[in-house]
């Protein structure tokens, strides 16, 4: 059984810094890529970083020199590293694991709020 569980949401400043992580099970994590996405009321999900299983990543503009995602396949973690945060990244951060095997297989963690605010 697949499971994706966040860690790490809470309140932060602006400013501040919050690190996600996402602990994955039932699948080759190694071989996965993995991507954290995050969705406002009232907006579609986006993308905020992705982490092929090369361990190359690549960013939105808006997060870019910001966020930093990184993995660790013995631990089976993904994270996500959250410096100088805006009010505008306050969202519920949602942590996806994509395998390409004979089909291509997607998972969704459950998500975790992050509020920005003073």
């Amino acid at each position: 059984q697949v499971q994706l569980v966040e860690s790490g949401g809470g309140l932060a400043q602006p400013g501040g810094s919050l690190r996600l992580a996402c602990a994955a099970s039932g699948f080759t994590f190694s071989s996965a890529v993995m991507s954290w996405y995050r969705q406002a009321p009232g907006r579609e999900r986006e993308l905020v970083a992705r982490t092929l299983a090369s361990g190359s990543t690549n960013y939105p503009d808006s997060v870019k020199g910001r966020f930093t995602i990184s993995r660790d396949n013995a631990k089976n973690t993904v994270y996500l590293q959250m410096n100088s945060l805006k009010a505008e990244d306050t969202s519920v951060y949602y942590c996806n694991a994509v395998l390409h095997l004979a089909r291509i297989y997607e998972y969704w963690g459950q998500g975790t709020q992050v509020t920005v605010s003073s």
